[in-house]
C-alpha cells in the first residue's frame, strides 16, 4: 500500500473499543456517551479486517481502545492475530492504561506480543486518580511487574501536562529506566470536547527537552519501534527517552500508519476526518475482493499531514472525535 506522496503504510492501529476503565482529563469528558454496542464489530469481523491488511503488506499490528483489555473476549482476537505472526505479520502489540494487565499480561507474551505501551502519566497516587478520574495507580503497577515478569518490553507513554506532571519528569527517568522500560513524553492533541481549555494543559516538548538538556545528557538515537516517537539515549541511566510532538513538530513526513475503529472506520490521519467505511464492504461479500477495493481508494486518499494547532484562537478541539474512538 502506497499513499499519493510515497509512504508505505505497513502500520495499522486497530481500536477495538472506544470504552475505558479510565476518564483521563486530557482525553475523555467525565460523562462521556460510547457507541452502541449494535455499531461495533465483532471480534470475528475486526480479525478478518486485520488479516486483509496484513495480505495487503501491514506488517506491525497494535490493538488500542479505549481500553483495548475491557473487550470481552479481546484475547481471542489476539490468540487469532498471533496466528499471522511469522506469516505476514511480524509484530502483534497493545497500547493500554495497565488496569488488567495483572490479569493478561502472562496470555499476551503466550500468544507473542512482546512489547507494550502503557500510559501512565504520574507516580504520585493521588495525583494518579486526579488525571485518570477513576484510576488505581497500584493496580497498575502490578499490571506492569505482571508485563515484566512475563517478559514483555514495556514502553511507558507520559502526556506532559503544564503544571501537573512537569515536576516529576526527573522521577519518572529514574523510575522507568531503572526498570529497564523506555519513557516517552506526548504533547496533549486537540482532540474531541473534554470539558477543559487544553491551551491549559499544553506544555511544549522541545521546553521540556531543553530542560531536561540541564540535568541530563541526551545523545541522539535512531532508534525507532515504527512509531512516531523521536529517540535520544540519556548517558546518565543508559536508557532511552521519545518524544512526540504533534503541534511543536509535526511527525507526518515519514507516516506509514492509518487507524481503524471498532465500527470499521479507517481514518487515513489522526488529526484529519476524512474516513473510509470498511464494514459496507466487509459485511457485503464473504469474499474480500470489495474489502481489498475499498482499502485501496482509502490510501489512495491519505492526507499529507494533520494540520493541529493550539492556541489563544484554537482552543477548541482539532477534531470533534475523541481520542478514545481512534485508537492511540
Amino acid at each position: 500500500m502506497i499513499d499519493p506522496f510515497g509512504r508505505t503504510v505497513s502500520y495499522l492501529r486497530v481500536s477495538v473499543t472506544d470504552r475505558c476503565d479510565f476518564r483521563c482529563v486530557y482525553c475523555m469528558a467525565e460523562d462521556m456517551t460510547f457507541l452502541p454496542k449494535a455499531d461495533v464489530l465483532s471480534l470475528e469481523e475486526l480479525e478478518r479486517l486485520c488479516g486483509a491488511f496484513i495480505d495487503l503488506g501491514v506488517r506491525k499490528l497494535r490493538l488500542t481502545g479505549g481500553e483495548p483489555l475491557v473487550r470481552k473476549n479481546v484475547m481471542s482476537l489476539v490468540r487469532g492475530l498471533s496466528r499471522r505472526l511469522g506469516n505476514g505479520l511480524e509484530e502483534l502489540t497493545l497500547t493500554t492504561n495497565g488496569s488488567q494487565l495483572a490479569k493478561h499480561a502472562a496470555e499476551l507474551a503466550a500468544w507473542g506480543v512482546k512489547r507494550l505501551n502503557v500510559s501512565l502519566d504520574t507516580l504520585d497516587r493521588d495525583k494518579f486518580r486526579t488525571i485518570t478520574r477513576w484510576g488505581d495507580l497500584d493496580q497498575v503497577l502490578r499490571g506492569l511487574e505482571a508485563a515484566r515478569k512475563a517478559g514483555i518490553h514495556i514502553k511507558i507513554n507520559a502526556v506532559a501536562l503544564k503544571g501537573v506532571n512537569d515536576m516529576e519528569f526527573d522521577a519518572l527517568i529514574r523510575w522507568s529506566h531503572g526498570l529497564g522500560m523506555d519513557l516517552v513524553f506526548i504533547e496533549v492533541m486537540p482532540m474531541g470536547e473534554i470539558g477543559e481549555t487544553r491551551l491549559d494543559q499544553y506544555l511544549p516538548l522541545s521546553a521540556v527537552r531543553t530542560d531536561l538538556a540541564q540535568r541530563w545528557t541526551l545523545h541522539e538515537s535512531d532508534y525507532s519501534t515504527g512509531g512516531p516517537a523521536r529517540y535520544a539515549t540519556i548517558a546518565e541511566t543508559g536508557g532511552r527517552i521519545g518524544f512526540i510532538t504533534p503541534l511543536t513538530h509535526n511527525f507526518c513526513e515519514s507516516c506509514n500508519r492509518v487507524r481503524l475503529t471498532c465500527t470499521g472506520t479507517l481514518y487515513m490521519c489522526l488529526g484529519q476526518e476524512d474516513a473510509a467505511d470498511l464494514r459496507a464492504p466487509l459485511r457485503a461479500s464473504e469474499s474480500d475482493e470489495l474489502l481489498i477495493a475499498a482499502v485501496h481508494e482509502a490510501i489512495g486518499r491519505k492526507p499529507k499531514g494533520h494540520d493541529f494547532i493550539i492556541d489563544r484562537r484554537h482552543t477548541g478541539p482539532a477534531v470533534p472525535r475523541h481520542m478514545s474512538v481512534t485508537g492511540g
